[in-house]
């Protein structure tokens, strides 16, 4: 089973999710502006997806800037908690399948996930 994170304006996200789909991929659909990972989930995808929580960021969101979110001082787990308190701030789509973790950027991305490992 995928957990796929998604955000349905998003193009590339619905995008990343119609190539899950066409390969007829089991999927848990999880709209995390309404339902936003909490802070160990949120901390688990980055170890899966061998990130820090900045680079897990949109920069160019508005609550980036307000938040301060530049501040390089700032340790991971206060990115994470801003993270989960403004989930658009969330690079998006994600793609989980409990091992591991990719960013649907660009959105073949998550095929690798219908890869074994």
């Amino acid at each position: 089973m995928i957990r796929f994170y998604h955000n349905p304006r998003c193009s590339k996200s619905r995008e990343a999710l119609g190539l899950l789909q066409q390969e007829d991929a089991e999927l848990e659909i999880v709209d995390y502006l309404k339902t936003p990972p909490s802070e160990a989930e949120l901390a688990q995808i980055l170890q899966q997806l061998a990130i820090g929580p900045r680079e897990l960021l949109r920069s160019k969101e508005p609550e980036y800037t307000a938040l301060h979110l530049d501040d390089v001082t700032l340790e991971d787990h206060h990115l994470i908690s801003a993270m989960v308190q403004h989930p658009r701030l969330i690079e998006r789509p994600i793609a989980c399948d409990g091992k591991r973790a990719v960013i649907g950027r660009p959105p073949e991305n998550v095929l690798q996930l219908l890869k074994p490992l």
